[in-house]
């Protein structure tokens, strides 16, 4: 994933679709809580675009990154919280405007990068395509909550192509952030895009696979439901146990979300 240009196209049209969520609501439906404990549909956006913020001083200004670091490093249990709740106090179309202001600005930067260069991130350094990919992850799964605190059901697309990506990529992170040993051979991945494409990841004689929708994949891998209640089938010990673990997004273990159904 060298070439950055097609992420970033679908990066643009997936902000486009939250946007359009969220652009024509009211007051009350921007303080609507969603499937995030704690956060409303203004703590979402608000945190998109205070994540866009940090990432573009990641590209355009290094030394302002590393003071972000060293903020963050000072309260590492509530300097995500601290961020998304400052932007959700703001007035909706104030947060608006700045979350619209603040992706284009890191669309840009993305655009203009050098094709080699890296970029600091809380976890190892990424070029301007893996940043653009971690965008579009973080943007449809934070989208995928404010759809859910809005009740709507958001067609999936095969844009998802890049949140799968990113979630094969992340195996052995998943496991690593959990304390196991990541498993030593690689796993055959098939799942059946949007389209009806199928997308595969690893060898065809993997002794260990899974298998399923793609939707049902990227919802597991951002952790926005629960195992349960998605189609996906796990073939040998590994596999099965990645499924219960797996996590795209940076950070501690994820605490997911209960089974629909499931006792509060």
């Amino acid at each position: 994933m060298s070439d950055p240009t097609s992420v970033l196209d679908d990066l643009r049209e997936e902000s486009e679709e939250l946007d359009r969520l969220v652009a024509g609501a009211d007051a009350r439906r921007w303080a609507l809580a969603t499937p995030a404990p704690g956060w409303t549909v203004a703590h979402q956006i608000a945190h998109l675009a205070w994540t866009d913020r940090s990432a573009l001083l990641a590209v355009t200004d290094a030394d302002g990154f590393r003071a972000l670091v060293d903020k963050a490093l000072a309260a590492p249990g509530s300097f995500v919280d601290e961020g998304a709740g400052e932007g959700a106090a703001l007035p909706p179309g104030v947060l608006l405007a700045r979350w619209r202001e603040g992706r284009a600005a890191l669309e840009e930067a993305l655009r203009a990068a050098p094709p080699k260069a890296r970029f600091p991130w809380y976890g190892p350094p990424m070029s301007a395509a893996s940043m653009a990919t971690a965008r579009l992850m973080e943007t449809w799964a934070h989208g995928q909550d404010v759809a859910d605190a809005l009740g709507v059901v958001r067609p999936p697309t095969d844009r998802l192509r890049h949140v799968a990506w990113l979630g094969v990529r992340t195996r052995d992170f998943a496991f690593g952030v959990q304390g196991l040993t990541p498993p030593g051979d690689p796993f055959r991945i098939e799942l059946r895009a949007p389209s009806g494409d199928l997308w595969t990841y690893g060898p065809d004689d993997a002794g260990q696979r899974v298998t399923g929708p793609a939707l049902d994949f990227c919802l597991l891998v951002t952790q926005r439901a629960h195992r349960d209640d998605l189609a996906l089938r796990a073939d040998g010990p590994d596999a099965d146990r990645w499924l219960d673990i797996a996590q795209a997004f940076a950070g501690p273990p994820g605490g997911g979300r209960p089974r629909k159904g499931a006792a509060s």
